[in-house]
């Protein structure tokens, strides 16, 4: 994701021009490097899918937009009230085209109307939304990963969802289920199954690095914010997905990224929901039990 202007074309309709802002942010090219015809949103529409389809990907239309769930881009037309009109492109706007991302979801990009950054889309009066997503199904082998070899920098849990995290020097794991006074090892946290047990919720890393990154760009953020159970040092966590990995003694499975959403911008403070998308750290199976301690050791199997 990219910031991108809205383009100036002036005979396309303002929402045609915000859709067009938000698809280029997504596809991360230039605004002018999308196809815009004269006129409204449906002629756009068109030229748009061609486009996607020479490069591999389309926009599927959503049916329940307000309850739609999903971990990937997608974008929302929303009917604006006079009160999010304050800022707006133009103050005579009707609709307006935005950017959502995160279960559940909230507003990352909001070109024609910025007073919508970080809103919930199921607050949101949406009239249409639109996936955008890859038009290829086939999973293709991880390329070669880098050196998966770091330290444990923080540990936390949360007895129960939505409480304050709290710091630990040591963690007892315990397989299949979580770290033993965290929410999510107890089933009770915000994202906890309610049935049977599902692959990616007993342990959630962060990496270190993302933070100081964080940090260098003007916005700290300390680890327990963050809402994960362990914070890593030297490791690329994105690369352990699918990996078999040690903390310690404990054996562990990575199973998917652990993207932001809606739900930790209103626990820690607005504006986490955008800076985290693919950094957000990983969800990962614990399959043996053991403790894990500041200072273990994380390495590949």
């Amino acid at each position: 994701m990219i910031d991108t202007e809205l383009p100036t074309t002036p005979s396309a309709s303002p929402l045609a021009r915000g859709f067009a802002a938000c698809l280029a942010s997504v596809a991360e090219v230039p605004v002018t490097e999308l196809p815009l015809p004269a006129g409204d949103l449906r002629q756009a529409l068109g030229a748009w899918r061609s486009w996607l389809a020479e490069h591999g990907s389309g926009l599927v239309p959503i049916a329940d937009p307000t309850s739609f769930q999903w971990a990937g881009w997608w974008i929302a037309v929303v009917q604006i009230s006079g009160s999010d009109r304050n800022g707006a492109e133009q103050a005579d706007v009707t609709e307006a085209a935005t950017l959502a991302f995160g279960t559940p979801p909230g507003v990352v990009l909001s070109p024609q109307v910025p007073a919508l950054l970080g809103r919930a889309t199921a607050d949101l009066p949406i009239t249409a939304a639109y996936a955008v997503a890859s038009l290829d199904p086939v999973l293709r082998p991880a390329p070669a990963a880098p050196d998966l070899h770091g330290t444990v920098e923080g540990l936390a849990v949360a007895p129960a969802a939505e409480a304050d995290m709290r710091l630990l020097e040591v963690a007892f794991a315990r397989a299949g289920r979580g770290l033993d006074g965290d929410r999510y090892a107890a089933g009770a946290g915000t994202f906890s199954p309610r049935a049977e047990h599902r692959p990616g919720y007993d342990l959630t890393l962060m990496a270190g690095e993302v933070l100081d990154g964080l940090a260098a760009a003007g916005r700290t953020v300390d680890f327990a914010a963050t809402r994960r159970n362990v914070l890593t040092r030297g490791v690329d966590v994105n690369a352990l997905v699918g990996r078999t990995f040690r903390i310690g003694d404990v054996l562990c499975q990575g199973r998917r990224l652990c993207e932001p959403c809606v739900h930790l911008d209103r626990l820690s403070g607005p504006g986490l929901l955008r800076p985290l998308i693919h950094k957000g750290g990983l969800r990962a199976d614990i399959l043996t039990d053991g403790e894990l301690r500041l200072g273990a050791p994380i390495r590949p199997v």
